[in-house]
């Protein structure tokens, strides 16, 4: 059993015939799940090098993109998802640059540099996460310093829609109408004449959404939009009483506090109203933001605090490409740092990361979150699943605070 991974320059060669099972894929998602609709497409008849940048909806976002591009797109994916598909095989040869997320990879970064110079076009998703609320998730800094230095043309591909069809947090898919509009956000030349601050001005505007208000405006239905089972791991904390892992899924449409009697249920756009209780919400982002201002003044009383869970560790097996249980345990957060120690097969294990230099984890909502080195990523399944959305949240605050963002 290969566990692991040594970074070395991604091989971004196509293979015609394996591309073309890949396309053909996509077009079967983007049209039998998504149903995409383009506003715009820009990309007809342009030639690479070029540079297309995207929010981040759901897990097969860059499905609908690559059914846009005309060309080949080779497209920058997480090392986890990339090694960790029993597909991956398929995957070898399509263009794809495997890279840690939130990490620095100067692997990946030369090979995002050697297809544009080779005149090919290269995708890029900034948020690097797709969202657990319907809201944009803040973008690191340094991708508007890397934007400039890449040096070519930005194409912004918005996704709207996407969101509703796969929940990061939802048990099944949901088919239905989305849209993605395809338009050039820079110039090369007008990236060369802009600061780094005017350039994270324009493609902040261009990448944020808040999905929810958004639905409210387009009223597009999607199939089992009420269907909640799992947003109950996103929004633990009721919203009347405030009292945390007290909300549960009375019925596949309808949320309740088990402490104070809230209830609130989704209509067939997967919006909410309350149906008992004093607090009115109508967007799961709403809530959710709700819970983060929440933690946020929680941690300025008590900076001192700390949360602790058991875990059990998983590693990517590079020979059978699927997370395997390597070991057992603590994951400890605090307001400096966040790290994992415990014993992977017989040795003793410890990886710290510093929360000011980590905007956002990925995690699987009542389920795992994960932590990178550079080359490695250790999924801590935590023992209380509900806990792993008060690990995010947490890390979430800490960053704004620390960073005053």
């Amino acid at each position: 059993m290969e566990l692991t991974n040594r970074e070395i320059l991604p091989d971004t060669r196509f293979n015609p015939f394996k591309y073309g099972v890949f396309r053909f894929l996509c077009f079967m998602v983007t049209n039998l799940l998504y149903r995409c609709r383009y506003l715009r497409n820009e990309l007809r008849g342009v030639k690479g090098p070029y540079v297309v940048i995207a929010n981040h909806q759901s897990m097969l976002d860059a499905f609908n993109l690559v059914n846009a591009a005309r060309e080949p797109l080779h497209l920058v994916v997480s090392q986890s998802f990339y090694n960790g598909l029993p597909v991956h095989d398929l995957l070898t040869h399509v263009g794809l640059i495997p890279k840690q997320q939130f990490q620095d990879s100067p692997a990946a970064i030369r090979a995002m540099k050697q297809v544009l110079k080779k005149g090919e076009p290269l995708a890029i998703y900034p948020a690097g996460l797709m969202c657990e609320d319907g809201l944009s998730t803040p973008i690191p800094r340094a991708t508007y310093k890397f934007l400039k230095w890449l040096g070519e043309d930005v194409y912004m591909a918005r996704t709207a829609g996407a969101y509703f069809v796969m929940p990061k947090w939802s048990k099944g898919v949901h088919p239905g109408t989305t849209t993605m509009d395809v338009y050039k956000l820079f110039s090369k030349e007008e990236l060369d004449t802009m600061t780094v601050e005017q350039v994270q001005e324009r493609a902040e505007e261009a990448l944020s959404f808040d999905a929810y208000r958004e639905q409210e405006q387009s009223r597009y239905v999607y199939s089992k939009a009420s269907d909640l089972s799992g947003l109950e791991n996103v929004l633990y904390r009721c919203p009347d009483c405030g009292e945390e892992f007290t909300m549960t899924l009375l019925q596949k449409d309808t949320l309740g506090c088990s402490a104070c009697g809230y209830r609130i249920r989704a209509d067939k756009y997967g919006l909410l109203e309350k149906t008992a209780g004093k607090t009115e919400l109508r967007y799961v982002s709403d809530w959710n933001l709700q819970i983060q201002e929440a933690m946020t003044e929680e941690i300025k009383k008590h900076p001192e605090f700390t949360l602790t869970q058991p875990v059990e560790i998983r590693m990517i097996d590079y020979d059978k490409h699927t997370y395997v249980p390597v070991g057992t345990g603590e994951l400890t957060f605090s307001y400096e740092t966040l790290s994992l120690k415990g014993v992977i097969g017989e040795e003793p294990a410890e990886i710290t990361m510093r929360t000011k230099k980590t905007p956002a984890l990925p995690f699987s909502p009542g389920k795992y979150l994960e932590l990178q080195d550079p080359k490695q990523s250790y999924r801590c399944v935590l023992k209380d699943g509900r806990q792993t959305m008060k690990f995010i949240n947490y890390l979430k605050a800490v960053y704004r605070l620390q960073n005053g963002v």
